[in-house]
């Protein structure tokens, strides 16, 4: 059973800090994921892309987090993380932790809360 936890949201004030990270567990990490990648939902918005990092070593980023925040991993822990500086009031959302297989399949973990007071 394919399972991804995200953990390291809460609260911080504009400008601070916080790094989140996904452990997965149930398939091979390195060997059958495409990319794992970093969402967020705001409250009454659809859930975007933050940050996506491939196989192949390529990372992308939204407009709106681009130079505030990097996705990295560690493969030999099967770890995704996302650091996120400077962080804004509009940066607060539930976090989303996704895995994409070679063959397509998406699996996403369970979120984690992330509000940035002003």
């Amino acid at each position: 059973q394919v399972r991804l936890v995200e953990s390291g949201g809460g609260l911080v004030q504009a400008g601070g800090s916080l790094r989140l990270s996904c452990v997965s567990s149930g398939i091979i990490f390195s060997f059958r994921i495409k990319s794992m990648s970093w969402y967020r939902q705001a409250p009454g918005k659809q859930r975007d892309l933050v940050a996506a990092s491939t196989s192949g070593g390529n990372t992308n980023y939204a407009d709106s987090v681009q130079g505030r925040f990097t996705i990295s991993r560690d493969n030999a822990k099967n770890t995704v993380f996302l650091q996120m500086n400077s962080l804004k009031p509009e940066d607060t959302a539930v976090y989303y932790c996704n895995a994409q297989t070679h063959s397509g399949t998406d699996y996403w973990g369970q979120g984690t809360q992330v509000t940035v007071s002003s």
